[in-house]
């Protein structure tokens, strides 16, 4: 687990970041107040008061009102809030790329509703933690033991193919791409959205229930590794948000990763979005224009033609 802060690049002073410390001493909502309180390098006193003043019907509506937003776009909602302009720039853009890798004018509100709730109501709701090692062995091998002491079995390499079904449209069994033939008490299907619509059976389409799922559209993203021959300076032990139109959150894994600790050189891991439109490009360009956002990031350390 990291510190309970959120931090985040300043554009407009290259190589500077502005905190929201969440003080351990006070409970929620009251650490998130006074985090957004002491920070006076991102809102104004009057952006904050009326950001607050926008927010009260979220926060007295409950659950009913939350939902009851996802028609509507962040950008939309701030609008209607007569929230000003600048919050959504300064503040959530960089939040609606963290939590769904897409811009505030595309993003329903009802997700960063829901995000803000958990802030509010749980201390430690937004408090961040890495893992001490790469995901295959530190997240889903652990998954894997704990399903094989119970008797399960993990087969890899054996995608879901078909769904196939009884007369009456329950599930009778499933097909797996090697041929295998699986049939199970319940069935659960966990897959990209895009995926299981192409898996979904003709006869579940036109239910309701499955109708909804029209609506649901997947988000590409792209993970960007960079091994650096040096150690950079310029960073944190935490997740750090970028605040560029490029890229969302980033961390220097020799620094926030047990696996990953070296003294001397860093290993940077950006998450690079949106990136509907960079997703056919090469590594080399991805790479490029990466390393352009880095360089303003990192100004006295990285140079987008790597002369430094």
């Amino acid at each position: 687990w990291k510190e309970h802060s959120m931090i985040f690049a300043m554009p407009s002073k290259p190589g500077e970041f502005s905190r929201f410390d969440f003080p351990d001493v006070l409970p929620a909502p009251l650490n998130g107040i006074w985090a957004i309180l002491k920070n006076n390098e991102m809102l104004t006193w009057p952006e904050k008061v009326r950001f607050a003043i926008g927010l009260l019907p979220a926060m007295l509506g409950g659950q009913a009102y939350v939902e009851a937003q996802d028609g509507l776009s962040v950008k939309e909602w701030m609008k209607k809030q007569g929230i000003p302009e600048r919050v959504t720039d300064e503040v959530f853009i960089a939040m609606s790329k963290a939590l769904n890798f897409i811009n505030p004018d595309e993003l329903s509100m009802q997700c960063i509703l829901i995000a803000l709730n958990r802030f509010l109501q749980e201390k430690h709701g937004s408090k961040m933690a890495f893992l001490d090692g790469n995901p295959p062995e530190r997240l889903c091998m652990p998954v894997v033991d704990h399903i094989q002491s119970l008797g399960g079995e993990v087969r890899l390499n054996s995608r879901l193919q078909k769904i196939n079904l009884n007369d009456d449209g329950t599930v009778k069994s499933f097909t797996l791409s090697n041929g295998n033939v699986v049939e199970g008490d319940a069935y659960v299907i966990a897959a990209p959205v895009d995926i299981l619509k192409l898996l979904l059976p003709e006869e579940w389409k036109e239910i309701p229930y499955f109708k909804k799922l029209d609506k649901l559209v997947g988000v590409p993203v792209i993970n960007v590794h960079i091994w650096f021959d040096r150690k950079l300076k310029n960073t944190y032990d935490h997740l750090l948000f970028s605040r560029s139109p490029l890229l969302s959150v980033y961390a220097d894994m020799s620094v926030t990763c047990k696996e990953y600790y070296d003294p001397n050189r860093s290993m940077l891991e950006l998450v690079f979005a949106p990136a509907e439109e960079w997703i056919g490009c090469s590594d080399s360009e991805i790479i490029e224009a990466t390393m352009k956002e880095l360089a303003k990031l990192f100004p006295d350390e990285i140079a987008a033609d790597q002369s430094k």
